[in-house]
């Protein structure tokens, strides 16, 4: 039997070094034997609240160290934890949160107000959890969570399976996010695959596997210490940031505060000598940039010599901005593409090696096939979606006829198509075209134009509106609202981005508006995405 479960890999890894560091955030450092010791604790308290197996555990809060505990309580538990955007709105989280099924929610003082709001809606949550946060004040009927360490009896192990469910939820192309649903033993050697070949060990296949695997993994030299920047609440954060590091008995890095800010992230690498990264494409990489431009200028550079690598998932890194943090360290910057549903190919910049902007090596595994399912030939210069075959979800949470058409069968063998449309090159590379829906990917969030045209029509003097995505130097895409008024309405730009924000997350709303007499549309009523993106690219600049 699989039993390649997170938490009884990392109950491994708390024996083997119980003194070394799993966790830090600031000042508050969390070694090993505490990490294990404080999500047994959680787990002791969830189960005396009536969790158990496949309870869903919401977590909603900044990166920090309680956000790894209450994920691995929730895994010892065999549960599975629900990340919790925490830019969402009111009638989102009731969304996410319902959809999940969670029925306890960890979450940071300073959303306190917005669990108070939504609490009456969400039946299924039982316990709510309150991390200190400022002086937030413990909202009523809600747990405080040092007081739940303190005074909960650690939930003794268990046999867990490699099949427990990991689930990780995504906006995806749908409009309204979908529970990815992973079982644990598929993901854990995924991630140790790269460690493991670079030591000169076999990954583990099962538990008893991993203590000899560590130690030669220590022995070989690698103990990574790895900045998660980017939010835990998505995957690039989780996975790169957290998951794999510490899987290899590594630490995780977080900063404590939401928003990017470059600067104390060179600083944390210089101060916690970081060597590696996770960062979400040039949103992420171009502010850094300056950053290290800017410090090196003052003649007081960073000191990154402990630096190997820096990844990313999620939003294009271009060329030039890769070359340009080459100059500053030489070091591998990983560029991976790959999506929740998926990971497809990788392309690796060095200063000896440096591809194209959106050039890709696939993955083993990894095919492109047309819309009628037949397979792209390396330079032909044919369009097809990308399909992998490497690892492959299980579903969707409660979506059975979504994930019948995004995880199924070519000729007999299962794969998953996450949307995106690429050409192969003769060389068998692959440049990356996009997402054949109209999806918007504004840096790093996935934004669907008909949930914010809908806010938009909200508002009692918008009589139509579309919605497109248009391209971004510092997003990768922008959001353009193109609205016409109701007769006789004058509408204010400014006034109706601010009306919208009442219903939508910050990074869902129109950065610009387009006023038109009239949105067209087809005869049968649909959108014309192709009229509105040439509006609005008539009118802005």
């Amino acid at each position: 039997m699989n039993d390649l479960q997170f938490a009884s890999v990392w109950e491994r890894v708390a024996d083997q070094q119980p003194t070394h560091t799993a966790l830090v955030c600031g000042d508050e450092v969390v070694t090993w034997r505490d990490y294990d010791d404080r999500a047994a604790r959680i787990a002791g308290f969830l189960r005396q609240r009536g969790l158990g197996a496949d309870s869903k555990v919401g977590i909603y809060m900044h990166n920090r160290n309680e956000y790894l505990e209450a994920q691995f309580g929730a895994f010892k538990l065999r549960g599975a934890s629900v990340n919790v955007n925490y830019r969402y709105r009111a009638d989102e989280l009731v969304y996410l949160l319902e959809d999940s099924d969670a029925q306890a929610v960890f979450f940071q003082g300073c959303y306190a107000e917005r669990i108070a709001e939504i609490r009456d809606r969400l039946p299924r949550v039982t316990t709510y959890v309150q991390i200190a946060d400022g002086e937030a004040p413990l909202l009523d009927g809600a747990f405080d969570y040092e007081q739940v360490i303190a005074d909960s009896e650690p939930m003794p192990r268990i046999e867990r399976s490699g099949d427990d469910v990991y689930m990780l939820y995504t906006g995806g192309t749908t409009g309204m996010p979908k529970g990815v649903m992973y079982g644990h033993g598929q993901l854990i050697p995924m991630m140790m695959t790269r460690v493991a070949a670079r030591a000169g060990v076999d990954v583990p296949t099962c538990l008893d596997e991993v203590p000899p695997a560590l130690e030669a993994m220590r022995e070989a030299g690698f103990d990574p210490v790895a900045l998660a920047p980017c939010p835990l609440m998505h995957g690039t954060g989780m996975w790169i940031g957290a998951l794999m590091p510490l899987l290899v008995g590594g630490s995780t890095v977080t900063l404590g505060v939401a928003g990017l800010d470059p600067h104390l992230i060179w600083s944390e690498v210089q101060r916690n000598r970081c060597t590696h990264i996770a960062i979400v494409g040039d949103a992420f990489a171009k502010p850094m940039l300056a950053a290290l431009d800017e410090a090196a200028d003052r003649g007081c550079p960073y000191d990154l010599s402990s630096l190997q690598s820096i990844r990313s998932s999620g939003v294009m890194w271009s060329a030039e901005v890769k070359q340009g943090l080459l100059r500053h360290r030489d070091m591998m910057l990983v560029d991976s593409m790959s999506s929740s549903e998926g990971r497809m190919g990788e392309s690796v910049a060095t200063r000896e090696h440096s591809p194209g902007t959106a050039k890709f090596e696939l993955n083993e595994g990894v095919k492109v096939f047309t819309d009628d399912d037949r397979e792209v030939r390396p330079g032909s210069g044919e369009r097809g979606r990308l399909a992998t075959s490497g690892l492959v979800p299980l579903g969707y949470y409660g979506d059975p006829e979504k994930s019948e058409k995004t995880f199924r069968e070519v000729d007999g063998v299962r794969y998953s198509f996450p949307g995106d449309y690429a050409t192969i090159e003769a060389d068998g590379s692959i440049t990356l075209l996009g997402r054949g829906s109209n999806c918007i990917n504004t840096a790093g969030e996935k934004v669907y134009p008909e949930e914010v045209e809908e806010a938009l029509k909200r508002h009692p003097q918008v009589y139509d509106c579309l919605v497109v995505g248009m391209a971004d130097e510092k997003f990768g895409q922008r959001i353009v609202a193109v609205a016409s008024a109701e007769q006789g309405a004058a509408l204010d730009a400014r006034a109706l981005i601010d009306f919208t924000r009442q219903h939508l997350a910050g990074y869902k709303l129109p950065k610009q508006v387009v006023f038109v007499d009239e949105v067209r549309r087809a005869a049968n009523g649909k959108a014309d995405y192709v009229w509105a993106r040439a509006q609005a690219e008539a009118a802005l600049p």
